[in-house]
């Protein structure tokens, strides 16, 4: 405890009035009557009566410390995280000490009308979000007017957690719940005498700076009289919280604020309990007076969060913090809102480029990013499961940005496995790796592909699609089409709309078409070919052998139609497809005219009373990407159709579907 009165620059003396000099470690009383035992090596010297005052308290204070920005991080305030008084009076009623429901199902223990923080969610890769509430006590629930020490304040049902302090922590002005509410001096046997404004005082300020009402807030506070001795427990929760899930990371955060900081200075060390076992969640102690957000009518407070988070499995968990700092000369502070927070990073999967023609390679990122208050985070690790198709191109493409990272790819090149690190103070980090897929697919990786999580919030889903071409090939010998007595195709071969390359064929020795005519040796071929440099080929082809339509009205020794659709697939995207078609006529004539072996497209030759005829009927379809080719097509005046060597092929981007004429 020292309150300082009057700072004298440089002569690091103490004066009061009658003159008196006091030997070191000399008690003396000051004007409001509370003891005071000064450093050894401090003279008392007399100062004029004029100064008001008895006594006039000054010393040389050490040379402080650089300001580290690696302590303990800060946390945005509550005022400016909900607006000022968000909080407002509605929790100093029941008090909050709530653990909040996480999506790995932590229980929630506390009133439901308390702003909790959010749940990180997938999908802002990159932009740390504020880490979620496990648990907060703020010493409000059942408060009144009444102090009361640590030991003997009861939290927020159903958990209802109490607190245990060491013995040097609870006597001497220290472990009371304050607020500005108390009455005006400390209870007796205290220890503050008149110190209990400060104490209130602290209070208030740090009820100001959480959003709080500074004339009612209750805080932890002291007022160090004697030297406590480094390391005691200052707070310590008696019940385990518990926890649902397993393999989180969790941190602490706390408002804390400090007085006298021309004194010794509080340094607050929190760990997390693990059963019995304690671990730092801190390189660096918190120090309100080195590090503050604001200072408050004298009082330096802020929000300050732990920052190297513990990577925890266990079903409960524990507080405690330790006041590191010996010296009873200073060392004034207080400390509300303590919170267990559930800092663990969250995981996002994106592709880029999300489209692209099969073959190509598109770069998969994951990318691990911190919670806001952005404490280190040592030991995370995932595997991510490609779907069966999608394999990484090349293993070497592997890459990491995280601190320890490694990147291993499996021998199919079918999954990868990461593991690291994120530093205190960064935002974020990612791995990388070339993706790719032989055939025209989209693949989408959700949170279900990536197993084998430690540390990290499941992803949200990511899609990367691959073009590539369909090649459907059709031919028949014949068909006719009619109301009565219709022929369905004959010899018929088929390639249906496929990525994969492949042959169909089909022989027939002859065939009847009744009454209209009949066919010799018929041969029919489909196919689907891929060839080099990414080439796709879609051709069908029939040949039909003594043709004899309508009584010899239509004669021909052979004919033969090819329908054929062309494309590519490369890395570079997929080419334009063009299509060809022809007809051969060998020995045909129509109606006794003789007919040449290579007519043009859509020759058509009227027959009296008969009907017509389309010789080399070409036909485009699906958009220009696919060509219909009939050696003969035969129209009769009785709604009768019959062709002869029919054909058709096209090409068609997937996923399809594919055209029909």
């Amino acid at each position: 405890m020292l309150e300082q009165l009057q700072t004298v620059p440089t002569t690091g003396i103490l004066r009061y009035t009658d003159g008196e000099s006091v030997p070191d470690s000399r008690q003396i009383m000051d004007p409001a009557s509370s003891w005071w035992r000064h450093p050894p090596g401090i003279r008392v010297l007399t100062c004029p009566a004029s100064t008001g005052h008895g006594i006039r308290r000054s010393w040389r204070q050490p040379a402080t410390r650089r300001r580290d920005t690696q302590m303990y991080r800060r946390l945005p305030s509550r005022r400016a995280a909900t607006g000022s008084g968000a909080r407002g009076r509605a929790m100093h009623g029941t008090g909050f000490m709530t653990v909040m429901a996480l999506a790995m199902g932590v229980v929630l223990t506390g009133p439901a009308t308390v702003a909790q923080a959010r749940e990180m969610a997938p999908g802002s890769p990159g932009v740390p979000q504020a880490p979620a509430v496990v648990f907060e006590e703020d010493f409000e629930y059942e408060q009144d007017a009444v102090p009361r020490l640590i030991t003997h304040y009861t939290g927020t049902p159903p958990l209802s957690q109490t607190y245990t302090a060491d013995p040097a922590w609870l006597t001497g002005c220290n472990g009371w719940i304050v607020s500005p509410l108390n009455p005006d001096s400390g209870p007796p046997g205290s220890g503050c005498g008149p110190f209990w404004g400060p104490l209130e005082s602290m209070a208030s300020a740090l009820g100001q700076w959480s959003g709080d009402d500074p004339a009612t807030n209750h805080a932890v506070a002291a007022y160090t009289e004697g030297n406590p001795g480094a390391g005691k427990v200052e707070l310590e929760t008696v019940k385990p919280i518990p926890l649902e899930g397993e393999n989180r990371f969790l941190t602490f955060s706390v408002d804390a604020a400090a007085r006298n900081c021309f004194a010794a200075h509080p340094l607050l060390e929190f760990y997390l309990l693990d059963g019995s076992t304690a671990i730092p969640t801190f390189t660096t102690p918190i120090n309100p007076c080195t590090d503050p957000d604001q200072v408050i009518n004298g009082t330096s407070v802020g929000t300050y969060a732990g920052n190297n988070a513990v990577l925890f499995s266990g079903p409960s968990a524990g507080i405690r913090l330790i006041n590191a700092q010996a010296s009873g000369i200073g060392n004034d502070g207080a400390f509300d809102n303590v919170r267990l927070l559930d800092a663990t990073p969250q995981l996002d999967i994106a592709f880029s480029p999300t489209s692209l023609p099969a073959g190509a390679g598109s770069t998969l990122t994951l990318t691990v990013t911190n919670t806001s208050e952005k404490a280190a985070k040592n030991g995370w690790s995932f595997t991510e499961q490609l779907p069966p198709g999608l394999v990484v191109s090349d293993p070497s493409t592997a890459t990491t940005t995280c601190g320890a990272g490694t990147v291993t790819i499996s021998p199919d090149n079918d999954r990868l496995t990461a593991t690291g690190n994120l530093a205190d103070g960064q935002d974020a980090c990612t791995v990388q790796v070339e993706v790719t897929s032989a055939r025209g697919a989209s693949y989408t990786l959700c949170a279900a592909a990536t197993t084998e999580r430690v540390g990290l919030k499941a992803p949200g889903c990511a899609t990367v699609t691959f073009g590539s071409l369909l090649m459907d090939a059709h031919a028949y010998s014949a068909k006719v089409d009619a109301v009565i007595d219709a022929v369905p195709p004959i010899a018929p071969s088929d390639v249906t709309c496929t990525q994969e390359p492949g042959t169909d064929d089909a022989d027939l020795l002859n065939a009847s078409l009744g009454s209209l005519g009949s066919l010799g040796v018929i041969q029919t071929s489909a196919k689907g070919a891929v060839g080099t440099n990414g080439a796709r080929t879609a051709t069908a082809k029939a040949t039909t052998a003594q043709v004899n339509l309508l009584g010899g009205t239509i004669s021909a020794k052979e004919v033969t139609a090819t329908a054929t659709a062309t494309g590519s697939v490369t890395p570079d995207g997929i080419g334009p497809v063009s299509t060809s078609g022809s007809s051969v006529l060998t020995d045909t004539k129509v109606a006794g005219i003789t007919i040449t072996a290579h007519p043009a497209p859509n020759t058509g030759i009227t027959i009296p009373l008969v009907g017509s005829v389309i010789l080399n009927e070409q036909k485009p379809y699906g958009n220009g990407k696919g060509i219909v080719v009939n050696a003969l097509h035969v129209k009769l005046l009785t709604g009768v159709h019959i062709i002869v060597s029919g054909t058709r092929a096209s090409l068609t981007p997937t996923p399809g579907p594919c055209p029909n004429p």
